[in-house]
């Protein structure tokens, strides 16, 4: 009779066990390149990130498909590619063309869960957008908050190449004062309160910080890391643009050209030092979650919408199709994965996170456009043969307002890019000879091999 009851009891606690779910807390940094953190090599100082790095499996090739906020933040949010969402500027909102669309946020509110975000999840204008809604998507979420803080309200203090102009213009700002006043540090504290008030209920939060995003701001003692005299300059050859058609430069603006080298480190100073900032508000929620005893129970994401230059081919910003510009940091971590404390040099996209975290949580999702990497965060080698895609528009097109587009393929050895369908030139690189793209091989007969499998990739 007693082992009848105890196996009633047992046989009644299990669906109760087995109901039990995964939280996700999804952190996003806006504008933020490999090429910035400590666990992918740079000098500039991580050690929040790296951590996270050492905790779960990082993605040592992960790409975004549209290097362009709006379209790269609607993708990864749906699960679908810019053609699909017919995202392909910051000015479309993604439910224009794909109205019914559930995102990623709306497959987790289906099952149940508390779904909130904080700051910078779809596009905002930075600066200017700054405590709006934004390009937001009500839809997406239960509730919302947007902080602002003083590299928001004291423009005026920001230096820039073109004088009052931000967001797209190189500018920054060290900042005298504490990190309470910055927009990233009021997001992290917002996030922690809502990781308090739910932290008995399954909940998806979405934390979105703006840092490193021009106007690189933030206080002082980050910038002080980094001694102008210690930056070192990309070297780029001095007839590297004739090396590639001309739309691979076409992200290039002419105040960036006229950058003296001392500006230049400038402006890596404060890029770094913002990065080092949203850096500490990241710990916060580490912190935080080890606080409220619920980083056994959750899935960390922290990735960039896109990369980023920093003089790379002589380039600055995004909108390049080059590896500085497509390729992103990603880290995940879920407590049970088995491929927990390594790295992943396998090929993956930001379009795969919605089927990724849908099956990590065992929930139902609509058929995306991405690939669950659930099998790479239980053996990072594991055989995978995904190639990933990114695309980026041009202007002179045949019609007045028609983009040219830039289609893209990278697999683990190669990069193939065409322009305007390659009427207007093609790249090849191989980085296992040339890392930095400055070899392009597209038409050279040794590679016509190559040539052919990636034209029909990128066709795929």
């Amino acid at each position: 009779m007693r082992l009848l009851s105890a196996l009633a009891l047992l046989v009644t606690a299990l669906p109760a066990f087995a109901a039990e779910k995964m939280n996700v807390l999804f952190v996003v940094s806006d504008d933020l390149t490999n090429n910035a953190l400590g666990c992918y090599g740079s000098p500039c100082k991580s050690p929040y990130i790296d951590r996270l790095a050492a905790k779960g499996v990082r993605f040592d090739r992960a790409y975004c498909q549209f290097p362009l906020c709006n379209p790269s933040r609607a993708s990864f949010l749906t699960g679908l590619r810019p053609d699909n969402t017919g995202v392909l500027e910051n000015a479309t909102h993604f439910r224009k063309k794909t109205p019914d669309t559930q995102s990623l946020p709306q497959t987790f509110q289906k099952a149940g869960y508390y779904v909130a975000r904080v700051g910078k999840l779809y596009h905002y204008g930075v600066p200017l957008g700054i405590g709006t809604d934004g390009l937001d998507d009500p839809p997406s979420w239960q509730h919302k908050v947007n902080p602002i803080g003083i590299d928001r309200t004291q423009l005026d203090k920001v230096f820039s190449l073109v004088p009052d102009q931000f967001g797209g213009v190189v500018s920054w700002w060290a900042a005298p004062g504490d990190d309470g006043e910055h927009t990233d540090a009021k997001g992290a504290d917002e996030t922690i309160k809502l990781l308090e008030a739910n932290k008995d209920k399954p909940f998806f939060l979405a934390c979105g910080f703006y840092r490193p995003h021009t106007p690189y701001v933030a206080p002082k003692k980050y910038f002080n890391r980094y001694p102008i005299e210690s930056i070192k300059l990309s070297e780029v050859p001095k007839d590297h643009r004739q090396s590639a058609p001309a739309p691979a430069f076409g992200s290039s603006r002419k105040e960036q050209d006229a950058m003296t080298d001392y500006m230049r480190r400038e402006a890596i100073q404060a890029y770094y030092g913002s990065t080092t900032f949203m850096d500490a508000q990241l710990g916060k929620l580490l912190d935080a979650l080890e606080k409220l005893k619920l980083a056994d129970k959750t899935i960390v994401v922290f990735f960039s919408d896109h990369g980023y230059h920093l003089g790379e081919h002589g380039l600055w910003q995004k909108m390049s199709l080059f590896e500085n510009s497509a390729r992103v940091p990603l880290v995940i971590y879920d407590p049970r994965a088995k491929g927990n404390g390594k790295a992943s040099g396998r090929t993956v996209e930001l379009v795969d996170l919605h089927a990724t975290l849908a099956e990590l949580c065992g929930l139902s999702a609509p058929k995306t456009d991405g690939t669950s990497l659930k099998t790479l965060l239980d053996d990072p080698a594991a055989k995978w043969d995904e190639p990933a895609y990114t695309q980026v528009t041009r202007g002179g097109g045949k019609k007045k307002g028609d983009p040219v587009m830039g289609r893209s393929v990278r697999t683990e050895r190669y990069r193939y890019t065409e322009w305007d369908g390659g009427k207007r030139g093609a790249q090849l690189y191989d980085y296992q000879t040339d890392p930095k793209e400055l070899k392009n091989l597209a038409e050279d007969a040794k590679y016509a091999d190559v040539v052919k499998e990636m034209k029909g990739l990128l066709k795929r």
